[in-house]
Order: structure tokens, then C-alpha cells, then sequence
């Protein structure tokens, strides 16, 4: 049986990730803190198989390099997990919205048979890069605190301007060597979608900004109210309490 995209068997899997996501927070919310970082630390490694998997499975390394938003935090989950890094946390409760994205808008992988191991180290990764870095605050592991906003932004678009010099690079090699796909296609690279838009909505930031790289930055105030909603309790607990101070 195939994914699809947008039909009924689609739709299952992401009630099915969301049921994931909420059984692993009843299971775990009553548990010692040691036991929802041993749970959530082995849970967040699975984003790391998915990278090793698709390294080795498609016979071209360098189109599945960890350079896209999904890969990279995969690599920092157990990271953060583990040392409960504030900064990184608070960052993720951003980056998981790439995840919660690419199982919804699966319309490359829409051919997948759900009993292969290609939907299977793309589907549960996915499910588990969106929902731990929610659990780790709904659990209480990591404080969440507007202050992070601006490192939140900052360290994305550095990430973001660091991936595009890599796809400039890695373009200029590939087309220098001349080095083809099994098609016989001059092979290109795009993470990040820092050049070519991926989907509608980044297809119409491009006709805003009709440059490569400057276009994404569209999505800078779309993530700033996204962040403002995200810690409103927080901005108004902190408002009241320096009235209350300053009363």
C-alpha cells in the first residue's frame, strides 16, 4: 500500500504520529527524570538512522548529505536531550515545525509503500523530530523562555547563510567534475531549498523576492509571530511581574 498524499491512508499516519507523540508524553509524565531522558535520548537517535540510511541506500552520497533543516536536528536531538541545553531546546520548538512540514507536505515521498524500510526511516524519524522537542517542555525537561527568541532566529539564519555556501560549493564542484546522476543528469544540490523553492508557499516567496538565498528570508517574521504566540504565557507572566515590582 502506498503513502499518498493528502488521502485517507496519509491522513491515518499523521493521526498515528500525533496518538506517538501523546502516548510517549502519558507514559512518560508520571517517570522519573532519568527514565524520560533514557526514553527521549534512544528515541532521538533515530533521526541520525535515517541520515546513515539514506547515505547508503541511494548510492549518491552527496545529494543526502545532513544539510537539510530535518537532518541537522536530528544530529542536535540527542545533543539536547541529554544536556538539556536551554538555547538548543528552545531553537527546536522552531526546527520541529520542518518535520511536522515534511510529513504533511509528502508529495515527493507520496509513492513510498508503508512496509518499506525507505517509509519507515523517513516516517517515525519525522514523528519523533516534531514530537520530542515538544515533549521535552511539556515534560518539563527544558525551560521555555521568550529571551531565546532572538538566539533563535540568529543561530537559523546562520545555519541557513552556512548551508547555502555549501550548496554554492558543492554545485561548482560537481559541475566542474561533470559528475551525473544515474540518469545521466549533471547533479545539483539544494538543501535547504536555498535556491530552488520547494513547495507553494516558498514558490511565492521567490516571486517577492526573486533572488536565490534572499528569498527565504520571508520566513523570518512568519517564524517571529509564530515565536510571539509560542511564549505569550511567558511574555505576559513576565509583564505582570514587573508591574507587580515596579508597583
Amino acid at each position: 500500500m502506498k503513502w499518498g498524499s493528502f488521502g485517507i491512508v496519509h491522513i491515518a499516519t499523521l493521526i498515528i504520529g500525533a496518538l506517538i507523540v501523546l502516548g510517549l508524553y502519558f507514559s512518560l509524565r508520571k517517570a522519573s527524570k532519568k527514565t524520560r531522558t533514557v526514553v527521549l535520548g534512544v528515541l532521538s537517535f533515530s533521526g541520525i538512522g535515517a541520515i546513515i540510511f539514506n547515505l547508503v541506500t541511494w548510492g549518491s552520497p552527496i545529494e543526502y548529505l545532513p544539510l537539510h533543516l530535518c537532518s541537522i536536528n536530528a544530529i542536535l536531538l540527542p545533543i539536547v536531550v541529554f544536556t538539556r541545553s536551554k538555547t538548543l531546546g528552545n531553537m527546536l520548538l522552531v526546527w520541529c515545525l520542518g518535520a511536522l512540514a515534511a510529513l504533511v507536505v509528502n508529495t515527493a515521498q507520496a509513492e513510498f509503500e508503508l512496509n518499506s524500510w525507505t517509509f519507515v526511516f523517513y516516517y517515525f524519524p519525522h514523528v519523533l523530530e516534531f514530537g520530542i522537542p515538544i515533549l521535552l517542555f511539556a515534560l518539563g525537561m527544558i525551560e521555555k523562555h521568550p529571551k531565546y527568541i532572538l538566539s533563535t532566529l540568529v543561530i537559523t539564519m546562520l545555519i541557513y547563510t552556512g548551508v547555502h555556501f555549501c550548496n554554492l560549493g558543492l554545485n561548482a564542484y560537481l559541475a566542474a567534475n561533470n559528475i551525473l546522476d544515474s540518469a545521466g543528469n549533471l547533479i545539483q544540490v539544494n538543501y535547504m531549498y536555498s535556491i530552488v523553492p520547494a513547495n507553494p508557499l516558498l514558490v511565492l516567496f521567490k516571486q517577492v523576492i526573486p533572488y536565490d538565498y534572499w528569498y527565504m528570508y520571508m520566513i523570518v517574521p512568519i517564524l517571529a509571530v509564530y515565536l510571539g504566540i509560542v511564549y505569550l504565557p511567558q511574555i505576559l507572566k513576565n509583564r505582570s511581574a514587573k508591574a507587580k515590582v515596579k508597583a
